[in-house]
Order: structure tokens, then C-alpha cells, then sequence
């Protein structure tokens, strides 16, 4: 905890009484939005917001580290952690209880400390279904395909259900993870299904990555986008960078897209709605999410 402390020494001390102390919890982070989004609405608002990005990879911590940074900043006051990739289901264990939306999931990307409380949230799958209801509202929805059964995924999985879909069918390269996702959505009369072969893509109504791959750590396609044809749509998570190489490839196929900037802004609206308890204007922090972008 000593070594901890010091890579964390800045939030040690995080000022005045009365100020809303937010964290991001992830690795690679240094690109985010969040913390743009969040502050510039919080002071649009008069409020005294600090957001914090706390990134795993720049403070050299260990993933076996995150229940004492979890520990240590409801120690010093935050009001709470919004929580990225890797943790949005390694971040359940160290948490008190989940609010339904994160029970039904399995996953977490907002944390809210309260009275000696860490209830869990998950943001993500309302970001998503309002960002392809904006984005893609005359999409076929028939048949999905959904690259990435992580913290992500799950949340996705469950948004493409609430849009509409009528069969999903999940891939992931740990096939345990996606057997595991499709079984405990079918738990809920969902249809979802596994598979290990992504092959047929053209057959497929749709596509959604739903993992990393295409951030700047994690640069490539996460699909042969040769396999894309006009008439398909494709989504994204990612969005830094904005229009990721899977987007680009997807366009020039002809396939109608829809880029992660709208799950982004979206989850970011209702996690600043739980850490303040006032809605916030989603037309300010898109304005403030496309000035920075």
C-alpha cells in the first residue's frame, strides 16, 4: 500500500470540503474524453467537478492493485470511479452490491460510494442503445453478429437485445467467455448463442466489435473486413481513435457505421447524472466531446 500511495500521492489531498472527486479506472487511458465531457459540464452547472484519470498502465500498477485503488479513494473522498477496459467485471468483487442494470449484465463502468457503500452501475448498455437509436434507426436487425464477450460486450449484448434484435450471436476469443455471456443471456429468454467461427460474416445483418482491438494500443481489425458487403452496418465501441480502422474499412465497403463517439457520450450523461444526482445536458457534453475530439 506504501508503494500505492506514492504513485497515487496527487489524490492524496483532494481539497476543499464540498468538491466532486471522480476517477477513471483503466489502462491506456490517456486519450479519454471522459474527463472533458465531465468537467465542462460540472462547471456549466457551477459545480466544483475534478475528474481524474487513473491510468494503470501510465502509474506502473498491477490489476492486482484495484481493490486497494478502489479502497484508497473512497478513503480520500471520491464520490466515485467510472471503470473501463480491463475491469468493468474484475471491479465486481470490490464492490458492496449492483444496481439491477449491472446485475443483469454481469459488468460495471460506474461506481458510486455512498455512506460506506460501493454500489455498482453499468452505463454502457443505455449509451449504446440510444447511440444506435440515433445512429442507426433503419438498421436490420434480424441477425448480429457481436465481436468481444468482456465487460463491454455484456453490456453491449444486452443494448442490441433492447434495439431489437432477434438473434445475436456472439464470438470472443476466449470461447468460454462467449459461452458464458450466451448462456446467461438465454437464462433471461434472450436468444444468444456462441460461436468460434466468424467466417461467415457476410450472413450476418450486422456487426459490432465490441472489444479493443482498434484503439491505439490495440491497433488493427478485430474482422476480415474483406468479408464486409454493401447492405451490412457495422458498429464500433471504440473511439479513440474516432473513426477506427474497422469504421474506415466498413464505409468504403458500402455498409452504413456507426462509430463508438455516440456509447461514449451517452454512458458519460448518465454516469455524470449518478455522481451529481442533476441531469445534465447531453447537447453540452456532445459539444464538448466534439470540440476535443
Amino acid at each position: 500500500m506504501a508503494n500505492l500511495g506514492g504513485n497515487l500521492a496527487e489524490l492524496l489531498d483532494i481539497g476543499a470540503k464540498g468538491a466532486i472527486h471522480i476517477g477513471l479506472l483503466g489502462r491506456g487511458i490517456g486519450a479519454s474524453l471522459s474527463p472533458t465531457m465531465h468537467r465542462q459540464e460540472g462547471e456549466r452547472q457551477g459545480l466544483d467537478y475534478h475528474y481524474h484519470l487513473i491510468d494503470f498502465d501510465a502509474l506502473a500498477l498491477g490489476n492486482e492493485h484495484l481493490g486497494d485503488v478502489v479502497d484508497l479513494l473512497e478513503k480520500v473522498g471520491f464520490r466515485g470511479v467510472n471503470v473501463t477496459h480491463p475491469f468493468k467485471q474484475a471491479v465486481i468483487e470490490h464492490l458492496n452490491g449492483l444496481a439491477p442494470d449491472a446485475k443483469e449484465i454481469g459488468a460495471v463502468n460506474t461506481v458510486i460510494f455512498d455512506a460506506g457503500q460501493r454500489i455498482g452501475h453499468n452505463t454502457d448498455c443505455w449509451g449504446f442503445a440510444e447511440s444506435f437509436r440515433l445512429g442507426l434507426p433503419n438498421a436490420q436487425r434480424k441477425r448480429v453478429l457481436q465481436i468481444g464477450a468482456g465487460g463491454a460486450g455484456a453490456a453491449v449484448a444486452r443494448a442490441l437485445i433492447e434495439v431489437g434484435v432477434e438473434e445475436l450471436v456472439v464470438f470472443d476469443m476466449d470461447a468460454a467467455r462467449s459461452q458464458g455471456l450466451a448462456a446467461r443471456m438465454r437464462e433471461m429468454a434472450y436468444q444468444v448463442t456462441a460461436t468460434t467461427d466468424i467466417s461467415s460474416v457476410s450472413s450476418f445483418d450486422g456487426i459490432v466489435n465490441a472489444t479493443p482491438v482498434g484503439m491505439d494500443k490495440y491497433p488493427g481489425l478485430p474482422v476480415d473486413a474483406e468479408l464486409l458487403s454493401a447492405g451490412q452496418w457495422v458498429a464500433d465501441i471504440v473511439y479513440f481513435p474516432r473513426e477506427t480502422a474497422l469504421v474506415k474499412r466498413a464505409a468504403a465497403a458500402g455498409c452504413a457505421t456507426l462509430p463508438g463517439t455516440g456509447m461514449a457520450i451517452f454512458q458519460a450523461v448518465k454516469a455524470f447524472e449518478l455522481f451529481t444526482g442533476r441531469v445534465p445536458s447531453r447537447e453540452e457534453m456532445t459539444r464538448s466531446f466534439e470540440a476535443a475530439a
